[in-house]
């Protein structure tokens, strides 16, 4: 196994140990990761779950083998959780992370609807023709 999967599979491991399920249920960690029990797990032990899942679904799966096995180490996630940014992956990368975008306060102006500004230029270029042949039409 690969030392990627090797650090989500503890962080699943540590995930799963201070689960309720595990700490006050009493259930073993297998039981936890079953069925009618792993609905009851946290967000974030869910994540990891699916996470570990694909980790080693990467390893078989032929399509990844030119690209490699890169999925998002634990690190990075208590990183994500500690700066705020959301974690989403899109294709082994951050689904946000060229993205620049500006938070709001939602007191901004809103901006002109594209169908408003072209009536609005339409109107302008109409009148600068009737300017045009009034003028003509005076001399």
């Amino acid at each position: 196994m690969p030392s990627s999967c090797k650090e989500i599979r503890a962080a699943l491991a540590q995930c799963l140990q201070e689960s309720d399920c595990v700490m006050v249920q009493r259930h073993t960690a297998a039981e936890c990761l079953r069925s009618p029990l792993a609905e009851t797990l946290p967000t974030k032990c869910q994540q990891l779950k699916k996470g570990f899942g694909d980790c080693r679904r990467g390893m078989i799966d032929m399509r990844l083998r030119f690209r490699g096995n890169q999925p998002v180490t634990f690190k990075a996630l208590e990183d994500t959780e500690e700066s705020g940014k959301g974690y989403q992956l899109y294709a082994g990368k951050s689904a946000f992370a060229g993205a620049n975008g500006k938070e709001t306060s939602g007191n901004e102006k809103e901006s002109e609807d594209w169908r408003e500004a072209e009536n609005r230029k339409y109107r302008e270029q109409l009148e600068k023709m009737q300017q045009k042949d009034g003028q003509s039409k005076k001399a």
